[in-house]
């Protein structure tokens, strides 16, 4: 049986970009300080980088799919101007009424990245900055850290069980190097 992989799997508004309530314009994504170096860190050491998105904005008709996909390109392009590379970005674009498997909590993204990239989920870990992003990486039986950009301080008090609270990403992924996981 072929060697699973290991994977970082972050949410993308409030834990890699400043929340922007429904992002709409390309030009306006504004990434975290020390987000592409904390990723280096990380790529560097073996884990796959993955980016998994609600974006029920598309589902409300806030924006088109195009426009989404411009926001991903343009994030893209940053990345490689900061030489990084993101493995993957996975979205679901429904509205939350639709009940689809996709949408966080549910795994229906996570199964499809471990499909993908032959992924361990138990040996991944999920960031983000919401309850949906921690019950999410729970259900898949992932490693948790929830960060308190965003909406984390807000949700924090919600969130019953959690591995590791970081402050931010780079934090998140000096926890993650330091415990070796």
């Amino acid at each position: 049986m072929p060697h699973k992989n290991k994977a970082v799997i972050m949410d993308r508004d409030g834990t890699l970009f400043r929340e922007a309530n429904y992002l709409q314009d390309p030009e306006k994504i504004e990434i975290y300080k020390d987000v592409f170096p904390a990723l280096k860190k990380l790529s560097a050491r073996g884990w796959k980088l993955i980016i998994g998105t609600n974006q029920s904005g598309v589902g409300r008709g806030y924006f088109s799919l195009n426009t989404m996909h411009e926001i991903h390109d343009r994030f893209l392009r940053l990345c490689k101007k900061n030489r990084l590379k993101i493995d993957e970005i996975f979205f679901c674009p429904h509205h939350p009424d639709d009940g689809c498997l996709c949408r966080k909590p549910q795994i229906g993204m996570l199964l499809a990245a471990a499909k993908k990239f032959n992924l361990d989920l138990k040996a991944c870990v999920v960031i983000g900055d919401k309850t949906s992003d921690i019950l999410w990486g729970q259900k898949a039986k992932a490693k948790t850290i929830l960060v308190l950009t965003g909406y984390g301080l807000k949700h924090r008090k919600k969130i019953k069980k959690v591995d590791y609270v970081a402050k931010t990403l780079p934090s998140a992924v000096d926890w993650i190097l330091k415990n070796e996981l």
